[in-house]
């Protein structure tokens, strides 16, 4: 059965690969992006199954119009997949409110409006999937992304409390923990502290900007099969909350969820010490 999707941030990327894959597969796509010359091709290839829309998330009035406009277009929208964000590295010290609070605007509070746009039409219908983007780093923070793991922790805990809130309703939530995909993610999509401090030189922050540095277009994920992953969950009546996707990031949050409950065992007398006396 044809579904149709919403897609943000398709200019490149997960998104842009997305939107093409589940297109070839026969979905119907609203497909979104900053600069509409960005996905022209993919609107050209598939003039009947894909309409094309200029849209920034942190624009609430644009996403309230895209969204209606799209709705009167296909009659519905069955799965949304909220891509749209990026990073940026450093340490906390080192990141300015002039860089982290847009990037918290696009990858939290945008996608959040997109989906509370989005929510009441899937309640209505009783049915629907929301894809979030997430990452390993949501699950599991390294230094030099203070925050953007903060945004993407935050994306996790409006995800983990909406798909409480809209199960009754036969909608299915669910975050994508990604690993590294062969996207602009670690190159052109993360910027770099305006203020670098000298001290962080030769810590796990330089540590982590080489790593990310030496992997710019090595990275070991194909977004194309996120795609080919998303098309055959959007038809499951059962998902996880929570998809690590790639085996780095398979790895990864299982690694943290074992260091996290060994911690709390060994703590756990601290953790009972502070109830009233019986």
């Amino acid at each position: 059965m044809k579904k149709t999707w919403f897609i943000t941030g398709c200019d490149s990327g997960m998104g842009h690969a997305v939107a093409e894959v589940v297109l070839e597969r026969g979905d119907q796509v609203v497909v979104t992006a900053l600069n509409i010359e960005n996905v022209r091709a993919i609107l050209n290839k598939f003039p009947d199954a894909a309409i094309g829309f200029q849209l920034n998330v942190t624009n609430t009035d644009q996403v309230r119009s895209v969204v209606a406009d799209a709705i009167k277009h296909f009659g519905k929208i069955d799965v949304l997949f909220n891509n749209a964000g990026y990073g940026i590295i450093g340490a906390a010290e080192e990141s300015t409110e002039k860089e982290y609070r847009p990037m918290f605007e696009v990858n939290f509070f945008g996608m959040a409006a997109v989906t509370k746009e989005i929510v009441p039409h899937m309640r209505k219908n009783r049915s629907g999937v929301i894809f979030s983007t997430s990452s390993l780093g949501g699950y599991a923070a390294s230094p030099g992304f203070a925050f953007y793991a903060a945004s993407k922790f935050a994306v996790e805990g409006f995800s983990d409390a909406l798909a409480q809130e809209v199960k009754p309703f036969g909608i299915n939530v669910m975050i994508i923990e990604a690993g590294s995909f062969r996207t602009n993610f670690a190159g052109a999509s993360l910027k770099k502290p305006l203020n670098p401090v000298d001290d962080y030189k030769n810590t796990p922050v330089a540590s982590t900007f080489e790593r990310m540095r030496a992997r710019d277009g090595a990275q070991p994920n194909d977004p194309r099969k996120l795609g080919l992953v998303l098309h055959e969950l959007s038809r499951r009546e059962e998902l996880p909350l929570r998809m690590p996707l790639g085996e780095d990031a398979l790895s990864r949050v299982v690694t943290k969820a074992k260091s996290t409950l060994a911690e709390f065992e060994k703590w756990k007398d601290v953790t009972l010490s502070v109830a009233f006396d019986k």
